[in-house]
């Protein structure tokens, strides 16, 4: 069941963990709060269409947006309300969206969900649940799980892959889901492989989760295609290219998917969410999250409810120490700062982190030193500090020249890098120029 040596990547970093403040803290359900406000950007691709108005009654699990597009995901309600309004809010990302809010009546009437034995069911009709649940990529990128599983060669996939690392420093919800829900994470995936009944299925977990291993391998017994593969304790060991290359020996750059090498990746969490979805029927409602850093009161893992405000995810869980100086939703590596928790909780949202100084600000970059520290560390092999001088300097052709587009904005080489260099956000800068770029043809 579980395979035998460590696997890993070449390259990547050490950061201090802080992952002993959250991890011996169980999931705990939170309490919604009198207003949810959800996002109809919580994926990539086209924002969902309302499907509700301005004092129209909703059921939790009712659909309030559809996709709007293939490359698409729908938004259903976590709580029975009223729909107060529609407008725009910013995101944990920074960006601005539409959000349906829904003033909580406390009630929590539900829709009716309607369970199926996925055994019985076809591909097709499997695809069909998990895009009408709304799941989505819950690791970060928010890629609508449904687009992943239909790629244009199906029958050439042959490795299904359950990312379990959680390498980001401080995160502890997926350990804490793998843990004390081991069956919803296998589950999750025997449906994944009844879409693709040629493929392995592999659960990918850093060795300091061996305990994880070991509660899958148990929730897994007698499944002969499925397997544990203990990986490295490594950053960024979770991101897909080095996933991917660390389970299969496969490679795959920027402008290649995962089933180009036959491979499809999914977040342990996506994986509970496709069982949910497909099993139980219900859609999307709630994340699991993190709320930790050394600016948070009681660090703990919580299942928060969609819609939620930052803010009240906070207050429930226990308030901040004193003023912190640094918020940030999601990971410290590639997570972003907050200047407000006037936000909301979307389908990506995997943490809330609070520090109560902000060492970064108070650095000052000097000239690159040429040590050659961050081409060590990137585990895309490329140069961070010569694509960052491009960057600064807007040379487009020399950026591209150099293959900056195949960053994973992991930001090894700013952690490692002794000058105190932003060269992760640099590289990163134009990475989104270029793509937007692109885009517009």
């Amino acid at each position: 069941m579980r395979k035998s040596g460590l696997r890993t990547f070449r390259g990547g970093v050490h950061p201090e963990d802080g992952k002993a403040l959250s991890a011996a803290r169980a999931l705990t359900p939170m309490e919604p709060g009198e207003l949810l406000f959800y996002s109809l950007s919580q994926h990539i691709g086209a924002p969902a269409r309302p499907t509700v108005a301005k004092g129209d009654h909703v059921l939790r699990g009712q659909k309030i947006a559809e996709a709007g597009g293939f490359v698409s995901a729908p938004v259903h309600a976590s709580v029975s309300g009223t729909v107060k309004e529609i407008k725009k809010m910013r995101m944990p990302a920074g960006n601005t969206a539409d959000c349906i809010v829904v003033e909580n009546d406390g009630a929590m009437r539900e829709t009716a969900f309607e369970p199926a034995d996925y055994t019985q069911l076809s591909g097709k009709e499997i695809l069909e649940r998990i895009s009408a649940a709304g799941v989505t990529g819950m690791g970060g990128a928010g890629f609508p799980t449904h687009v992943k599983l239909s790629p244009k060669e199906p029958e050439k996939i042959d490795y299904i892959l359950i990312n379990g690392a959680e390498c980001e420093p401080y995160l502890t919800s997926d350990y804490r889901r793998m843990l004390e829900n081991p069956e919803m994470v296998a589950e999750g995936l025997k449906i994944l492989l009844h879409i693709f009944p040629g493929a392995r299925g592999v659960i990918c977990v850093e060795d300091n989760k061996k305990d994880c291993a070991a509660a899958l391998e148990k929730a897994l017994k007698g499944c002969g295609n499925i397997r544990i593969q203990l990986l490295k304790t490594k950053y960024p060991q979770g991101a897909e290219r080095m996933l991917i290359y660390a389970v299969t020996g496969r490679k795959i750059n920027s402008s290649m998917l995962p089933a180009d090498v036959g491979c499809i990746v999914d977040n342990v969490e996506t994986a509970a969410a496709v069982y949910r979805a497909v099993a139980l029927g219900e859609p999307v409602m709630d994340r699991t999250m993190t709320v930790s850093g050394d600016g948070a009161a009681k660090p703990g893992n919580y299942i928060v409810p969609t819609g939620m405000l930052f803010r009240e995810v906070l207050e429930k869980a226990g308030g901040a120490k004193g003023e912190p100086e640094k918020m940030i939703a999601g990971g410290p590596m590639m997570g972003n700062a907050l200047f407000s928790l006037e936000v909301p909780v979307t389908k990506t949202s995997s943490a809330l982190l609070l520090f109560g100084k902000d060492p970064v600000s108070e650095q000052t970059p000097s000239a690159c030193i040429n040590c050659g520290r961050c081409m060590e560390a990137c585990p895309g092999q490329i140069l961070p500090a010569r694509l960052a001088v491009f960057a600064d300097h807007g040379d487009e052709e020399k950026f591209l020249k150099y293959h900056g587009m195949e960053c994973c904005e992991c930001g090894c080489c700013s952690f490692v890098c002794p000058a105190k260099r932003q060269l992760s956000q640099s590289i990163k800068s134009m990475r989104r120029l270029l793509l937007a770029k692109k885009k517009k043809g």
